[in-house]
C-alpha cells in the first residue's frame, strides 16, 4: 500500500502529540525530529525535508499554536498544509490546443518506468472525457514495445499508428501527426523509446523528436519504486530536454512515497498523475491535498466516491438501487453478495477501497485487520458461493450437510471452512434484519449496498 510506512510512523507522531494537553517548544521540536526521520526513511530528498520541517517549526512554534484550545490538532493542520504545499497545492490538468488544432503530447522514460502502459492508460483517460487520441509507437529498438502498444491500445478502444522498428523515430512522429490530421485525432501520444539508464543517444533522440514535429507536452513517466533515484531522473531529464509534467507509476507498490513528495520541490514540475495497479484503468489524476490526507490517515474520500462513480454503469446502478430496497427489508443473499464483490473489483479491490478510508489500516494490530484486506481469502469466499446452485444462493436455508459436502468439494475448501462462512453470513443477514430501513432512501449506493462497510472490521476472518 502507498505511503504505508511512513503513515504508520507519522500517526505514531501524532498520536504522542494529542496525548499532551499543552506544548512546549521542546515537543514540537522532538515531534519534528521524529517527522524528520521517518521522511529522510522514505527517501524524500534530505534538502526537501530540511526546508519542509523548517517551515513547520517556524509555523508550529508561535504563541498562537502553543496556547491554542488544541495545540496537538494545529500542529497536524500545519502538516498537512505544508505537505499539500510540497506536492503542488493545486492539481495541474493536461492542456490542448485550441479548436482543431492538434495536441501532440510525448511521453518518455527510462526503460522499465512503464512508459508505454501509462500512455496507453492516459490515451484511455481522456478517451472517455470525449477526446480522440492517437497512439503512436516511436520505440523502434525495445523487441516487441510496437506490439505491446498495439495489444494495450485495443484494450482501451485507441488507435496505434506505426511504421515497424525500421523507421527512424522522427519520421514516425511526423507521419504519425499527418495520419492524425487525416483521421480526425485531435491528441497524439508519442511513445518514445527507454533506455536502462539515461545516456546521450536517448536525450539526443528526444531533442531531435521536438526538432521533428511541434511538440506541446513533455511528460516523463517514472517509476516510483525507485524512490529518490526517480526525483534524480526528472531532474536530468527536465534540464536536459525540458519537461512539463510528471506521472509515478507503480505508486501502489511503493510503501514509502519519497518521489511523491520530492518531485515537484525539486524538478518544479507538477506530477499529472499516479499509476496504482497493472490494469490499464488504474491511473489515478493527482490531487496534492488528497494524496496529503491519505499520508496523514486521514483516508480519500473524495477519490473513492470517483472510483465507486466511474466503475457503475446503467445496469449497476440499477442493481444498487435493487439491492438497497432489499437491504432495507432486511434481504440479502448469496447473489447480492456475488454483486457487491464485482463491483468492488471494479473500484480495485477491498485493499485499494481500505486504503482511501480514515485511519484503515495505520497504527492498528495487523490481526485486526486480518480477512479484512486478505483478498486470497475474498477470493475463497466467492469460489464457495459460484459452488452453490442458483437455488441455494437465493436460499440458504436449503444448505444442509450433503449440499455443504458438495461446495466444499466444489470450491476447494475444508468443510469447516464452508460452515464457518454460512454462519458468519447468517449472522449477518440476522444484523440486517434488525435494521429496518437501514438503506432506504438512498437513491445511489456506490457499494451496491454491501453491508456493514465502513463499520466493523473483520469479525471472525469475515472480509468487511
Amino acid at each position: 500500500m502507498a505511503f504505508e510506512s511512513l503513515s504508520e510512523k507519522l500517526n505514531n507522531v501524532f498520536k504522542n502529540l494529542r496525548k499532551k494537553g499543552k506544548l512546549t517548544e521542546d515537543d514540537v521540536r522532538a515531534a519534528l525530529k521524529e517527522v524528520k526521520m521517518a521522511l529522510l526513511e522514505a527517501d524524500v530528498n534530505f534538502k526537501v525535508v530540511k526546508q519542509f520541517v523548517n517551515s513547520i517549526q517556524e509555523r508550529a512554534v508561535g504563541e498562537e499554536v502553543m496556547n491554542g484550545l488544541n495545540p496537538a490538532q494545529q500542529v497536524i493542520k500545519i502538516v498537512n498544509e505544508e505537505m499539500i504545499s510540497l506536492m503542488g497545492s493545486e492539481t495541474t490538468e493536461l492542456t490542448y490546443q485550441p479548436g482543431k488544432e492538434i495536441t501532440v503530447i510525448m511521453m518518455c522514460g527510462l526503460q522499465g518506468s512503464g512508459k508505454t502502459t501509462t500512455a496507453s492508460k492516459l490515451a484511455g483517460k481522456i478517451k472517455q472525457k470525449g477526446k480522440r487520441p492517437l497512439l503512436a509507437a516511436l520505440d523502434v529498438y525495445r523487441p516487441a514495445a510496437i506490439k505491446q502498444l498495439q495489444v494495450n491500445g485495443e484494450k482501451v478502444g485507441v488507435p496505434v499508428f506505426s511504421m515497424g522498428d525500421s523507421v527512424s523515430p522522427v519520421n514516425i512522429a511526423k507521419a504519425a501527426v499527418s495520419h492524425a490530421m487525416k483521421n480526425n485525432n485531435d491528441v497524439v501520444f508519442l511513445d518514445t523509446a527507454g533506455r536502462l539508464q539515461i545516456d546521450e543517444d536517448m536525450m539526443q533522440e528526444l531533442e531531435d523528436i521536438k526538432a521533428g514535429v511541434t511538440v506541446h507536452q513533455s511528460i516523463l513517466v517514472v517509476d516510483a519504486m525507485t524512490g529518490q533515484e526517480a526525483v534524480n531522473v526528472a531532474k536530468t531529464f527536465n534540464d536536459r530536454v525540458g519537461i512539463d509534467g510528471v506521472i509515478l507509476s507503480k505508486m501502489d507498490g511503493d510503501t514509502r512515497g519519497g518521489a511523491a513528495l520530492s518531485v515537484k520541490a525539486v524538478t518544479g514540475k507538477p506530477i499529472l498523475y499516479v499509476g496504482m495497479g497493472e490494469k490499464l484503468t488504474d491511473l489515478e489524476q493527482f490531487y496534492p491535498d488528497r494524496m496529503a490526507s491519505r499520508i496523514l490517515g486521514m483516508g480519500d474520500v473524495l477519490t473513492l466516491i470517483e472510483k465507486a462513480q466511474d466503475a457503475l454503469d446503467k445496469n449497476d446502478e440499477e442493481q444498487s438501487r435493487e439491492m438497497a430496497d432489499r437491504l432495507g427489508k432486511g434481504k440479502f443473499d448469496f447473489n447480492d453478495y456475488l454483486a457487491s464483490m464485482k463491483q468492488m473489483r471494479k473500484m480495485g479491490g477491498l485493499t485499494s477501497i481500505m486504503g482511501m478510508l480514515p485511519g484503515m489500516g495505520i497504527g492498528l494490530d495487523p490481526s485486526e485487520l486480518e480477512g479484512a484486506i486478505d483478498e486470497k481469502k475474498m477470493a475463497r469466499m466467492e469460489a464457495i458461493v459460484l459452488s452453490m446452485t442458483p437455488q441455494e444462493r437465493a436460499n440458504p436455508k436449503l444448505l444442509t450437510p450433503q449440499r455443504k459436502y458438495r461446495i466444499a468439494k466444489g470450491s476447494g475448501n475444508d468443510i469447516a471452512e464452508v460452515n464457518r462462512f454460512i454462519k458468519q453470513f447468517k449472522a449477518m443477514q440476522d444484523m440486517m434484519k434488525k435494521m429496518p430501513g437501514m438503506m432506504k432512501g438512498k437513491r445511489r449506493n456506490p457499494f451496491g449496498g454491501f453491508p456493514g462497510f465502513g463499520g466493523g472490521r473483520g469479525r471472525g476472518g469475515f472480509p468487511f
